[in-house]
């Protein structure tokens, strides 16, 4: 109802016919759906819209999208291509426009503009379910209708481009490259597992021969234990029999001298006539 109502759609778009539609899309200078606050139409969409009411013949469209020097034409022939024709139609007749790269204007919905690419804009056309505010109809994917015989696979146009030969040489030569990889990477494995391991001998070892010094040490030391048990074991004996010998000689030794001064008592009357004289007179007796 908007586009009925816009002026461009009142000016140039009411009497038109098949024909004179191709005049006035080489006019288009951007696309678009509707834009701005009042979501006005732009051209692009009005000029679809009396495609839509007209209903040309195919070979009119085909031609839409056979021209080469205006782009904004055959992109509307394209999009028309998109919404009324077969699936198989619409990838035989669109899939050829991805060899074009020339720049488009894209209206925005605020009304500013955008760059776009005729390549991209063909990829929107099929992947997606909405462009320039339309909804568009379902479309197969192109792999089910390859397999339903429908369609002849994919066929890239810069197949020609690459040599057979040079691409295996290139995967010949990454094949090498990873294997040199692998070889390296395999080499430092190895050495860093033989570090590893020397590593963990070294270390066995210093825990060996640790452990034969704690072993020869606890030795050595129950050695010097059982040395200085013995030397303390002697001394206390030699203390014992020390002991034993002085109590033995203290107890003979009175026995002898009572023995002794009684001998020299009973045996030396000199000294018992000198010891009466001397009790006479209040001394000491002689020894």
């Amino acid at each position: 109802m908007k586009i009925y109502d816009s002026t461009y759609w009142k000016e140039h778009c009411f009497a038109l016919t098949a024909e004179a539609v191709v005049d006035k899309a080489v006019d288009i200078k951007s696309l678009g759906g509707t834009y701005g606050g009042a979501r006005k139409p732009s051209k692009f969409v009005c000029l679809l819209l009396k495609l839509l009411q007209l209903q040309p013949d195919k070979d009119i469209i085909t031609e839409f999208i056979k021209n080469e020097d205006y782009k904004y034409v055959r992109v509307l022939g394209a999009f028309y291509m998109r919404l009324v024709g077969r699936p198989i139609e619409v990838y035989n007749y669109l899939e050829p426009l991805y060899n074009d790269y020339r720049k488009l204007r894209m209206q925005n919905q605020d009304g500013g503009y955008a760059l776009s690419h005729v390549d991209e804009v063909i990829d929107q056309m099929l992947t997606q379910e909405y462009l320039f505010d339309i909804a568009l109809p379902r479309l197969p994917h192109r792999l089910t209708l390859e397999r339903l015989n429908q369609l002849e696979p994919w066929i890239s146009a810069m197949a020609d481009d690459f040599d057979e030969a040079a691409i295996k040489a290139e995967e010949d030569a990454a094949k090498k490259q990873a294997d040199a990889l692998l070889a390296e990477v395999s080499k430092e494995r190895r050495h860093t597992d033989r570090l590893r391991l020397k590593d963990h001998s070294d270390t066995r070892d210093r825990r060996r021969r640790s452990h034969s010094r704690e072993r020869d040490r606890a030795h050595d030391d129950g050695r010097e234990r059982d040395k200085h048990r013995e030397r303390e074991k002697d001394r206390r004996s030699g203390r014992d029999h020390e002991k034993k010998r002085r109590r033995s000689t203290s107890r003979e030794r009175p026995g002898r001298d009572g023995v002794k001064s009684r001998k020299a008592d009973q045996s030396d009357p000199a000294i018992i006539l000198a010891n009466e004289e001397r009790a006479k007179l209040g001394l000491r007796p002689l020894k």
